[in-house]
């Protein structure tokens, strides 16, 4: 390949148009999300990768990803839930007796 046509290609890759990621059968359209990550979060994350059996940086963080909606998704209904009843705790449903103080502490004390 020429000098001149090697100066072409790079300048129609330079030429500020987006740079298209193929489509991976399935899951549509991607885009590369870059991550600086400090030396302890990335042994975190290899950690949780081999013990997930995660095999890629991306699957981890994907994975990471989903855990953070599902997350928010329920910070928002909990939010959803207080402002409907005013800050007020939610009725227990029929038949339901509120927990005594015992049983609180019963369950502050189980070990997971």
């Amino acid at each position: 390949m020429s000098a001149a046509a090697t100066s072409k290609k790079s300048a129609k890759r330079s030429s500020g148009r987006p740079h298209r990621t193929p489509v991976t059968p399935g899951l549509g359209p991607s885009r590369l999300a870059q991550v600086r990550l400090r030396a302890d979060e990335l042994e975190a994350l290899q950690e949780v990768m081999r013990a997930l059996n995660l095999s890629s940086t991306s699957d981890a963080l994907r994975e990471g990803l989903r855990l953070l909606a599902r997350e928010a998704a329920e910070v928002g209904a909990a939010d959803e839930l207080r402002t409907f009843y005013q800050g007020q705790p939610a009725p227990l449903p029929e038949g339901v007796t509120p927990p005594s103080e015992a049983d609180l502490e019963e369950v502050d004390e189980m070990q997971w």
